[in-house]
């Protein structure tokens, strides 16, 4: 078995940064407000913003900020990341206030001592080599004790948890992205051999109005 890389894929992060760039507004246009009716989402991230008091909290791969904001609400220190220039473009833009900056979640940021990261949605574009990859440096930009919320889609009508699913029209454009749906059981596995302690994992079913797959939430933390 080849040895995992321990960097980027260039190819499959340019990809997903086009697709994001090309959606940008239509994306937060339809997406925006989707807190509203997730009353767990939000239950958990402020539980996040609470566990990482005394530091600062990333949102990582923080899209069109919708979720940035709302952690900046109830924490006093948090910055949105994302691969997408356009989609930080649009964060600054409606939700300012929060410290923003386009990058990948699979740059090296070991020293950042973040008390706190969240993760909504934004590993499931990742091959299983850059997922693994990105749960190291997510570990590795944690301070001791520092907390980290992943969320994603679990599996869905003709989509099985380990399955794909490849889209070409996006709101309104032309893109080339697969989704990827995982199992909850086997991304507990990775954040712990990425060195964090699995303190929960939470499993719910579709909201109404949102797309129809099963959702998980893993809570890890660093020790120390």
């Amino acid at each position: 078995m080849p040895a995992e890389r321990d960097h980027a894929d260039p190819a499959g992060t340019d990809g997903v940064r086009a697709a994001y760039d090309a959606v940008a507004r239509g994306y937060a246009d339809a997406i925006g407000g989707e807190l509203a009716g997730k009353p767990l989402d939000r239950a958990l991230l402020a539980a996040v913003a609470e566990l990482a008091a005394g530091g600062r909290l990333a949102d990582v791969g923080c899209g069109p900020g919708h979720v940035t904001a709302f952690l900046a609400g109830r924490h006093p220190d948090v910055l949105g990341i994302d691969l997408s220039p356009a989609m930080v473009a649009v964060a600054r833009e409606r939700h300012p206030g929060p410290a923003y900056e386009a990058g990948s979640m699979l740059a090296d940021r070991a020293g950042a001592r973040w008390a706190g990261a969240v993760a909504m949605y934004s590993v499931i574009h990742l091959s299983d080599a850059d997922r693994r990859l990105a749960f190291r440096r997510l570990r590795a930009a944690l301070r001791p004790g520092g907390w980290l919320l992943v969320a994603f889609h679990v599996d869905e009508d003709g989509t099985p948890a380990g399955g794909r699913r490849r889209v070409t029209d996006w709101f309104g454009a032309a893109v080339d992205l697969e989704f990827r749906f995982l199992d909850p059981a086997a991304v507990a596995a990775e954040l712990a051999a990425a060195g964090l302690t699995v303190e929960s994992v939470t499993t719910r079913r579709p909201a109404g109005g949102e797309h129809p797959s099963n959702r998980a939430y893993v809570l890890a933390r660093r020790a120390g």
